[in-house]
């Protein structure tokens, strides 16, 4: 069972008969009592054969009698957002669309595992309410795919026996059931409306209704079936669409405009312009030709990508001068959906996933309909194997394909209609878990309207998952298992292989939360043999829960790895699953050695960063062990597999590393808010992290603090030695008084002194050597801000920067620093010293400088002057003196670090006259925040799940493999082969990247030499890491001949080789006789 939630105020609803009236201010909230009992105690009239109101047509969510209209976007007044617990969705959603999802009633209709799948992901996003119907009872064939169940609610309403788990979820939902058969009337109460077992006449009953309800509601229909899926979406004749893919408006740094018909607009080359024909887009800040700034949008032509035309006639306009900012505005767009009735008899376009499949979907939109009708004839599904059931739904297709007027196939593809008969009861966990999250986005758009919906039908099959061997038809018959489900798809002999495997996942965060529970659905390490581990060296944060699902609040600062071992074991207790707290690397092999390498059947990566999948990749290489890749941006997701031999490796293509701004633009001039959010975090830790630090490390060892910085003897010991010294001499404080006028001048410092020196040096009509002008695009000329104590923004810098400086000094805060009257009395208080520029400053402009330290030649002689001055500064401290380094921590929003960030930004950014952003966006950008969201991480690991399948069977071709990327905001399904690994050849012989070559029983340098020599390859260098072992232009190196390779690699490379490691590892370079170099595999040397 999942960890059960502690009473803190989430409701979970069952109230008894139709007739009565739920409304909001009536719900009772069961409370459970503690987190180990499990005891539930509800109050008020709650029956377990009862179904909810909650969507019943005498209902509704409002408080008092009066039923207000419901609209067809969520709306009304949501609760606050907790921006701790949806920081990483709010970076994806924004503000507006989560209040939307808050407004939002949902019904989700059959409670398999697909329905599961989408609940879960709906309650993670925050919707208002979820309903869940389910009719039926849980069967032990419902374990194969739903992890709210176990053996113990075989039986029991699925509806009902899914409320408390889900609830644990997201206690600010309010989650409701419906245990008896729906009538159209109900849906009124709901935005949206999922049906995930609903035969076609119904469906289009309840679409017909739904389509045509004033405001429409948003109907969903999605089946899993086996190997196969299908969703159609209807949002309504009249769907508006309010941002279609969620990416931010591009904008441009306009360089020059013409008088011209059409005008062409240039822009510098800082960055390539992301406009298309089409786009509209409006100015700003444009001088000279100023008839531009009027705000009105207009139309991008030619767009190319440094410069487009306007469509638009600017032959009488003022002549630009300079300066401008070009940015795109972003347009609504309505989409008119045809209801179920229309669209199955004329579909449209499909949106394809798979381009190798492209007769696909016309195929498989026959065969749901086909399926839907034997159902109804024959009042059950087809059996797995029957060859008489699999004739009898390809008959039903032929006839619906004969009746058809458009879209008619001239082939049917039965074998591809065997498989789909043959699975077509089953619903698959990796199925149910792509397509909860592909449903699950859906809904997310019907509530708000950001993202383009799917439209309308979307098909799926993964058949390349089946075994490659014919499947024999007794294989696939149940045999009272919880895995009967799958057995029917796969067989028993696959079933056998998964509960046997041996599998290590890398990271239990959301991706590696979501794999636990889909392999622990499918059996994955759950017999005799089998074995799971997995490793995370991370602790829960509260951030974590809105994603990685099997965590509750009374986890956080728990390993993640321990707590997310023992939910997935209570999802399946056959689960054999070990959990480290080891970060795998270079400096835990000897936990994560060879023998244990040697043993995997297959590493699945669920990691946050590409170093990390890296290394993983080198030693699944090294070990020639299949690794399953994924990750996800937003919406956004990607999955790649590296198959031994088969497939290149993940670190054989790299993306293009991230483009830095240049230390001049961050430091000087900035011309984004990205540029003074990056120079706010850099002073942020200058001040609070390094500089403490530095004073700390002077303080424990004075000596040996001095010789360091005499032995560097460079700018930077210079500088560090001036930060310790002023630290700890003019700006040491005392008194949180002292913190006040600390803060108060390093606002005078940063936004009026150093923008007055920067303008005295390069002031507004300044030009470079070549007589163009310095302030010229992207540069923006600066101004000075003026404190004023009545400037919120300016008086909240100097609070934030007081309280933080207090900290570092051990100061107690007092308790008047909230209030602004008492703030702003004591910062009037401090004298400000008048300013005035000087003359031959230096300031960075080179683009390529990585450092502002300017050498000097008297560095030396200045620091041993400044070593004396600190040795005094030290004798003026109270004994043991300390100072506490500052830490950035963007996820907690009371301690001051954000809200200095962004307010250091944000004065900055009033200097250039560069918008200004909130504290949230400004945590998105200085805390590196990824945008992350329960749906695409649900179906990047359903579609890991379905290459799991091939790998665990192991005869796959590399052509059944998929590598995919998806973005559902759009929504874009893009699978591929994988790519093969590049082939080297010699002679008769050939490698790839994934051979090894192996030498054994302790061979000398000689015999490794000659063993090459038998190959036809002459080896000129041998090295162990950065050491030469030989080299046939030394002849010293000769003498070398005839001692053993592990000696030479312990004298010469220092090599510390533990007892649990038999082999090292060499690189070797070679040639062949007509001295070509030849690029060989690393050579492993066993030694014992």
């Amino acid at each position: 069972m999942l960890p059960r939630k502690r009473a803190v105020g989430g409701e979970a609803v069952v109230a008894e008969g139709e007739e009565d009236n739920c409304s909001a201010g009536s719900l009772k909230k069961p409370r459970i009592s503690t987190a180990t009992t499990g005891t539930t105690e509800t109050t008020g009239n709650v029956n377990s054969n009862s179904n909810s109101s909650i969507g019943n047509n005498n209902s509704n969510h409002s408080r008092g009698d009066a039923k207000p209209p419901i609209m067809a976007l969520g709306e009304g007044n949501p609760p606050d957002i907790d921006e701790d617990l949806h920081s990483r969705q709010l970076a994806v959603y924004g503000r507006e669309t989560m209040r939307r999802l808050f407004a939002s009633n949902v019904l989700i209709s059959g409670m398999q595992g697909l329905g599961a799948e989408i609940a879960k992901n709906l309650i993670l996003a925050g919707v208002k309410s979820v309903t869940l119907h389910d009719e039926g009872s849980v069967e032990l064939w419902d374990l194969s795919s739903n992890f709210i169940f176990t053996e113990d609610d075989v039986g029991k309403n699925r509806a009902l026996a899914s409320v408390q788990k889900l609830q644990e979820l997201n206690n600010s939902v309010v989650i409701s059931t419906l245990t008896t058969e729906l009538t159209k009337e109900q849906l009124s109460d709901f935005q949206a409306v999922v049906f995930t077992n609903i035969s076609i006449e119904k469906a289009i009953e309840f679409d017909d209704y739904c389509h045509n309800h004033q405001p429409p509601i948003s109907f969903i229909k999605s089946e899993v079936r086996g190997l196969f899926g299908s969703v159609f979406c209807d949002f309504g004749p009249e769907f508006t669409v309010f941002d279609v893919d969620g990416e931010d408006p591009h904008t441009g740094i306009i360089a020059s405009i013409s008088n011209d018909n059409p005008a062409l607009v240039a822009c510098v080359d800082d960055e390539r312009l992301e406009f298309q024909d089409g786009d509209l887009v409006v100015f700003s800040e444009v001088q000279g030709m100023t008839e531009l700034n009027d705000g009105k949008p207009r139309k991008v032509k030619n767009a190319r990508p440094y410069s487009f035309s306007l469509d638009e006639d600017t032959t009488n306009y003022g002549a630009y001068e300079k300066g401008g900012i070009v940015t795109q505005v972003k347009q609504p767009k309505v989409l008119n959906f045809k209801p179920l009735k229309e669209a199955l008899k004329d579909p449209g376009d499909f949106l394809q996933s798979d381009f190798s499949k492209f007769d696909r979907s016309p195929l498989l939109h026959l065969a749901f309909q086909a399926l839907d009708k034997f159902i109804m004839e024959l009042g059950r599904f087809p059996v797995a194997g029957s060859e008489e059931d699999a004739q009898k739904l390809i008959s039903f297709a032929c006839n619906i394909n004969d009746s058809s007027t458009v879209g008619k196939l001239e082939k049917i593809d039965q074998k591809l209609l065997h498989h789909f008969t043959f699975g077509a009861r089953a619903v698959l966990n990796p199925m149910a878990a792509m397509f909860g999250g592909v449903v699950g986005q859906e809904v997310v758009k019907a509530c708000s309207g950001k993202f383009h919906p799917l439209f309308q039908f979307f098909y799926f099959d993964s058949v390349e998952s089946l075994p490659t061997e014919p499947l024999d038809p007794s294989d696939l018959k149940p045999i009272n298992s919880r895995y009967d489900a799958q057995i029917s798809v796969f067989g028993a002999k696959l079933q056998k292989k998964l509960e046997d495997a041996k599998v290590f996942i890398v990271g239990s965060g959301a991706l590696g939360c979501e794999f636990l529970k889909n392999v622990a659905l499918m059996g994955v390490c759950c017999g005799n043999q089998g074995k799971l581990i997995i490793t995370d060296d991370d602790v829960i944060e509260k951030s974590n829960l809105s994603r990685q699902f099997l965590f509750r609040d009374w986890n956080i600062g728990q390993a993640k790895s321990t707590v997310a071992a023992s939910a997935a074991a209570s999802i399946n207790r056959r689960l054999h699953i070990e959990a480290l707290q080891n970060r795998a690397s270079p400096e835990t092999e000897n936990v994560f050695d060879d023998t244990f390498w040697e043993n995997l059947s297959v590493v699945i990566n669920a990691l946050d960063n590409v170093n990390a999948r890296l290394y993983i990749d080198q030693r699944c290489l090294y070990f020639q062990k299949p690794l399953l890749e994924s990750g996800t941006l937003g919406a956004k997701c990607n999955t790649q597999m590296v198959i031994p031999h088969l497939t290149e490796n993940y670190g054989a293509s790299r993306d293009p590393p991230e483009k830095q701004a240049p230390m001049c633009t961050v430091h000087s001039f900035p011309h984004n808010i990205d540029h003074c959010l990056t120079w706010a975090r850099s002073e942020f830790e200058g001040l609070l992290e390094k500089t403490p630090a530095e004073v700390n490390a002077f303080l424990v060892n004075p000596i040996e603090y001095a010789s360091a910085m005499k032995n560097a003897g460079d700018a930077q010991a210079r500088d560090n030695l001036e930060r310790v010294i002023e630290c700890l001499d003019k700006e040491r404080c005392e008194t949180f008084q002292d913190c006040i006028t600390w803060a108060r001048l390093k606002f005078e410092d940063y936004f009026a002194n150093r923008v007055k020196q920067l303008t005295f040096t390069f002031p507004e009509d300044a030009a470079t050597s070549n007589g163009a002008p310095f302030w010229s695009a992207p540069k923006r000329f600066p101004r000075p801000l003026q404190f004023s104590i009545d400037d919120p923004g300016q008086l909240h810098f100097v609070m934030a920067a007081s309280v933080l400086r207090a900290e570092t000094f051990g100061i107690p805060i007092p308790d008047w620093v909230k209030s602004p009257m008492k703030f702003a009395d004591a910062v009037s208080k401090v004298i400000v010293p008048d300013f005035l520029p000087k003359k031959d400053v230096k300031i960075v402009t080179d683009e390529k400088a990585t450092s502002l330290s300017t050498a000097s030649v008297d560095d030396a002689a200045v620091i041993n002057e400044l070593i004396m001055k600190l040795e005094k500064c030290q004798k003026k401290l109270p004994p043991g003196f300390r100072m506490n380094p500052i830490q950035f921590e963007k996820d907690d929003d009371s301690n001051y670090h954000m809200d200095l960030i962004s307010a250091l930004a944000n004065m900055r950014a009033r200097n250039y006259s560069i918008p200004e952003v909130d504290k949230l966006k400004a945590k998105f950008i200085a805390g590196r925040i990824i945008p992350a969201i329960a749906t695409s991480t649900a179906m990047a690991t359903g579609l890991v799940c379905l290459e799991l399948y091939k790998v665990l069977h192991g005869g796959h071709k590399m052509e059944d493999y998929k590598n995919t990327f998806a973005n559902l905001a759009l929504p874009l399904f893009s699978m591929a082969e994988p790519v093969p690994p590049k082939v080297i050849k010699h002679q008769d012989m050939s490698w790839t990247v994934w051979d090894r070559w192996i030498l054994g029983d302790n061979p000398t340098l000689r015999e490794l030499l000659q063993w090459l020599r038998d190959k036809g390859l002459n080896a000129y260098s041998i090295s162990y890491g950065s050491c030469l072992l030989y080299n046939s232009m030394f002849p010293r190196h000769k003498e070398r001949m005839d001692r053993k390779l592990v000696d030479l690699a312990k004298e010469i490379g220092k090599a510390e080789l533990p007892t649990y490691r038999r082999h090292f590892d060499v690189v070797v370079a070679c040639e062949d006789d007509e001295d070509n170099d030849i690029d060989i595999p690393q050579i492993s040397i066993y030694f014992r």
